[in-house]
């Protein structure tokens, strides 16, 4: 019989990484004392679910919580322990200080504390979201949402005081849902950010679609604006003053601004924090201390594409870094992490906004080479009833093909889309990769030449010069500009200096043109554009290109 005292597995933190982490650790180590310290009330909780809730979407607030202590002990003999705030790590004799804050009623110093002992110990208490200046006096209807109690605190705030006008600071994915699901239930909502356009890690242009998806559901983006104070009264704000001198008249206030790791209790016990502001963690996340480990949004990961070291505060590398952590804690040994992509999905009312990989701005801010395809299809066969569109974006290296990153704006399908590529990055695939990809199809649900077929094979035309491809914001003033539209087209959208020959004009009227001038050709979606643009190629025309997406995209371009 064994005399061995079974291993002491301590995790700091539920939700994602926390109970991903002390699961697997029960599942490779069946003998090992598993404790979880959750400083709130919920071990763990659907916090990607927390807007719904608000606009009724999700009705019953149980369905929010994944898991209960009871279930813990019962299924897994996982001790968890509320209300418990870790407050000290002492790493040399393995101890945690640990403070009882189920009493809200006292004060810090009057909280009880114990100690409690580890053998491995998990880090994973997350993010915190930012409190801008503004809001450091947050008053009684001014809430961040994080957490089930802002969550309840917001629901008593729209219930009690009948709220009839709200405003959302922050355009992020958490911004966009408050937006949605207050709309949904009849308040008047006043979104503001900070940033030229929504959701900031798109480009420019389908910024502005999303944008404009917002505007069509009568919500109008307030962009580039700050908020710069919050007018009270009796405590409660009344009315928000942006940078332009603009007043906001409100009666609820929900800050979304941005998280920022919870790195404060490890730095105190002298664990390294890298420079993106995360826990520095090796590739089976393992601290600065090999007896320390971390996961979730508090720790810096490796970007697959750059290398670099980034926060990625997402629900699925938190499960994913939780459920390393659990396993090498427990026995040693693990697959390692791997490195993120940024993988993202929101729903804007009717659409769906996607992206992975990086964007423009970040690769013209380290002059990283890239050129850009855009195409404009159906989520399945056309002429099977229900197809919706989509505008789907790749960047991608040259000539390689390697793919950078991608972004995908609307209604069904694009989740499958922005996955396929997330998939084939991860696997450092290329455009020439995408083109081999063997998808079901069948009218219901796709083409027999998927968008992601088409994205290919127009960035291949690209980098074949079969033709090169512009992108939709170029300036086209030393181009010239052959529309191949019809003139209804041409008149609802009109394309000032171009030459208006419809694609079927085009063989015969070439004459008209010169072909030893630099050319582009520009359609509505950029598919006639490449037939007529081979076709001055075939013609004896030294330089043509397409506009990538056509005119459709390009009258997205937002305003300057």
């Amino acid at each position: 019989m064994s005399t061995e005292k079974p291993q002491r597995i301590v995790i700091i933190g539920g939700v994602a990484a926390g109970a991903s982490a002390a699961t697997r650790a029960r599942r490779i180590d069946p003998k090992a004392e598993i404790t979880i310290l959750e400083k709130g009330p919920a071990v763990s909780f659907a916090n990607c679910g927390l807007p719904y809730h608000l606009g009724g979407e999700i009705a019953d607030r149980n369905k929010l919580l994944v898991a209960t202590p009871e279930l813990f002990w019962n299924r897994f003999e996982i001790r968890v322990r509320t209300f418990q705030e870790v407050v000290a790590i002492e790493r040399e004799s393995k101890m945690l200080t640990i403070q009882d804050t189920s009493d809200p009623t006292r004060t810090f110093t009057q909280f009880a504390s114990t100690q409690i002992g580890y053998d491995k110990l998990i880090l994973a208490m997350g993010a915190e979201p930012v409190l801008p200046p503004f809001a450091i006096d947050r008053g009684p209807n001014v809430f961040q949402l994080w957490t089930l109690p802002d969550m309840d605190g917001i629901l008593r705030q729209i219930q009690e005081t009948k709220v009839r006008r709200a405003l959302v600071v922050g355009a992020g994915f958490v911004g966009i849902e408050v937006v949605e699901q207050l709309h949904r239930i009849g308040i008047q909502v006043d979104l503001v950010e900070r940033s030229p356009t929504v959701l900031n890690r798109l480009d420019p242009i389908f910024g502005n679609m999303a944008c404009n998806i917002l505007r069509k559901e009568n919500i109008h983006p307030i962009q580039g604006q700050s908020v710069l104070e919050l007018k009270r009264h009796d405590r409660r704000v009344h009315t928000a003053v942006l940078s332009d001198g603009t007043n906001l008249p409100t009666d609820l206030v929900i800050l979304g601004v941005g998280v920022r790791p919870r790195t404060q209790l490890a730095a105190r016990a002298g664990l390294e924090v890298g420079n993106s502001g995360g826990l520095v963690v090796n590739e089976f996340m393992q601290t600065s201390d090999p007896s320390i480990y971390a996961a979730g949004d508090l720790v810096e990961y490796t970007h697959q594409i750059t290398h670099a070291k980034t926060l990625n505060p997402l629900a699925g590398p938190a499960n994913r870094s939780g459920r390393i952590a659990g396993e090498h804690a427990a026995c040693g040994h693990s697959q390692p992490m791997g490195g993120v992509l940024g993988t993202s999905i929101v729903r804007v009312f009717h659409s769906t906004v996607g992206m992975t990989g990086l964007n423009e701005k970040y690769l013209d801010s380290q002059k990283i080479p890239y050129r850009t395809a855009i195409v404009q299809a159906t989520d399945h066969a056309s002429y099977f009833p229900g197809a919706t569109n989509m505008q789907l974006k790749v960047l991608y290296e040259a000539p390689s093909g390697r793919i950078l990153g991608a972004q995908a704006i609307g209604g069904n399908g694009v989740d499958k889309r922005i996955d396929i590529l997330a998939t084939a990055m991860t696997l450092g695939g290329t455009v020439y990769d995408l083109a081999k990809i063997d998808l079901a199809y069948a009218p219901p649900y796709g083409s027999a030449k998927d968008p992601i077929h088409m994205i290919a094979f127009t960035a291949i035309n690209d980098l074949h010069e079969q033709p090169r491809l512009l992108p939709p914001d170029a300036d086209l003033s030393g181009y010239q500009v052959v529309d191949v539209r019809t003139p209804k087209e041409q008149s609802e959208l009109p394309l000032e200096g171009a030459t208006a020959i419809p694609i079927d004009e085009l063989p015969g009227r070439c004459q008209e043109l010169d072909p030893d001038q630099p050319t582009v050709v520009v359609c509505h979606s950029g598919k006639r554009a490449h037939v007529g643009a081979c076709r001055l190629k075939a013609s004896g025309f030294s330089q043509v290109y397409n506009l990538t997406g056509g005119m459709s995209v390009r009258s997205q371009i937002p305003a300057s």
